[in-house]
């Protein structure tokens, strides 16, 4: 039997090309093969112009590959290539489906080592200049995300944390911002909506809970919604930077 090949879950970070880590981009330098996630871009994929490059992408209400087939794609790659990069927006190891594709790839007796990233809330909270915790005021932070299991309650319990952040928060902001107000929250509790984060096109919207419960206009790209006391502005803090 032909020895199998190493995987490595990468982290991509929020969608910069220069916010992945160094020792990921030396991975995607050499590797033989990447498959990657629909949020990966063009400059990231430019990092590894000798790979084979597949696009395993999955995005919210459009079709995408599932989930099995990526985990088998992940198998035959390691089965026929030395070195195979599953490239991931983000960190591999925060909603990043990674428990399915260790387990595929354990089975099998692959190789896998994971290489972090840079997590959209970490990178959100520094393109506004807005602390997740603040001292005396904020001191724990829950990362959540309304997409559930099948099996699973489709509006499971909100994290009772000092400073929240959804991911994917598009399109469910409204429905959080309404179960908070019912659970006693301040209507005018700020609210940081980040859309393509990172990006040339990066937007960032400020505004109360109450006109959060209203609902966004529709984004084109990932979105991020943190809320809480610590998201209020400073006295003398700046005024947020333009897109592009």
């Amino acid at each position: 039997m032909p020895a199998l090949g190493k995987v490595y879950l990468i982290g991509a970070g929020p969608g910069a090309a220069d916010l992945i880590t160094v020792r990921g981009a030396r991975l995607l330098a050499q590797a033989d093969v990447v498959l990657y996630d629909a949020l990966v871009t063009p400059e990231m994929l430019a990092l590894c112009p000798q790979a084979e490059l597949i696009s395993v992408g999955k995005r919210s209400g459009q079709r995408s590959t599932a989930q099995a087939v990526i985990n088998a794609r992940l198998v035959e790659c390691a089965r026929r290539h030395r070195l195979v990069v599953r490239l991931k927006g983000g960190d591999p190891m925060l909603f990043g489906r990674a428990d399915e594709e260790l387990r595929a790839l354990e089975a099998e007796g692959i190789e896998v080592e994971v290489v972090p990233g840079i997590t959209t809330a970490v990178a959100a909270a520094a393109a506004t200049r807005q602390p997740l915790t603040r001292r005396g005021l904020a001191r724990s932070v829950a990362f959540f995300t309304s997409s559930t299991a099948p099996d699973q309650p489709d509006h499971p319990a909100l994290p009772e944390t000092d400073t929240l952040v959804q991911y994917m928060g598009g399109r469910e902001a409204a429905a959080t911002a309404e179960r908070l107000l019912a659970e006693g929250r301040r209507p005018d509790l700020p609210v940081v909506v980040v859309e393509n984060c990172s990006r040339p096109d990066q937007r960032i919207l400020r505004l109360p809970l109450a006109a959060l419960a209203h609902g966004l206009e529709t984004a084109h790209g990932p979105v991020l919604v943190m809320i809480g006391e610590a998201l209020q502005r400073r006295e003398r803090q700046p005024e947020d930077p333009a897109p592009g």
